[in-house]
């Protein structure tokens, strides 16, 4: 084992040690504070009607496209049923966008 005395003394009570946890609490309440997050804000809102037109928007699209093409596989009518049903699909999804556009604002 070693019997040398060591290099350092440990730390006492030292009113700058003291004075550093202090301000280190108050940091980490002020972060706490800083990063809680605020809920029923218009952003969040906003948000949450973006992500709508954006799924209606891609769910016209692909689920007029996804018929479409089983409706082709059946038929034996490529791409015409493909075409046609996206077609349909991004039709209904731009009057639904104009409808969510068209409401009053909660």
């Amino acid at each position: 084992m070693n019997d040398e005395p060591p290099a350092r003394d440990p730390i006492g009570d030292d009113a700058r040690i003291d004075a550093l946890e202090a301000r280190l609490k108050a940091a980490r309440e002020r972060e706490e504070q800083r990063s809680k997050p605020v809920l029923g804000t218009e952003a969040d809102a906003n948000y949450r009607l973006g992500n709508r037109v954006l799924a209606e928007l891609i769910g016209g699209i692909g689920g007029g496209a996804f018929i479409g093409w089983v409706i082709d596989q059946f038929a034996g009518t490529a791409p015409w049923g493909l075409l046609a049903v996206m077609a349909l699909g991004i039709v209904v999804a731009f009057r639904n966008i104009i409808r969510i556009s068209s409401r009053p604002p909660e």
